[in-house]
């Protein structure tokens, strides 16, 4: 009889297409492949070719981490945005202050002569 192992969790499962990749990630490899390898071979006679391979893992990088990153379910662009929307967008919390009425209408004024406080509003 043949065993089939069913992962508990099914939102992890995502249908592979060719080279047990998924659809996301082919498209992002296309992109990568489609402006890394131009710049490769225009560039390896003018600044060399170990200079020409950096250059093309540089441009191709961010199309690889789009199409592998991933966490806790969210692709990058997702994970990028709510990081902007957080630290950016949103205006962060506000602590709580409190404001002193008393100190604001009324000051506190002693007479000279040895007599008791009195009290006094402040003019605006």
């Amino acid at each position: 009889m043949a065993f089939v192992s069913v992962p508990k969790d099914l939102t992890k499962v995502k249908n592979k297409i060719i080279f047990n990749l998924t659809k996301r990630q082919l498209i992002c490899f296309g992109i990568a492949a489609a402006v890394g390898l131009p710049f490769y071979f225009l560039s390896r006679g003018i600044i060399g070719s170990s200079n020409a391979a950096t250059g093309m893992c540089l441009l191709m990088l961010p199309a690889f981490l789009f199409a592998m990153y991933e966490k806790d379910g969210l692709p990058l662009e997702k994970v990028l945005k709510n990081m902007i929307t957080v630290k950016f967008i949103r205006p962060p919390v506000r602590r709580y202050q409190m404001e002193n009425m008393y100190e604001k209408k009324y000051t506190v004024v002693r007479k000279k002569k040895g007599g008791t406080k009195s009290v006094k509003k402040k003019k605006r």
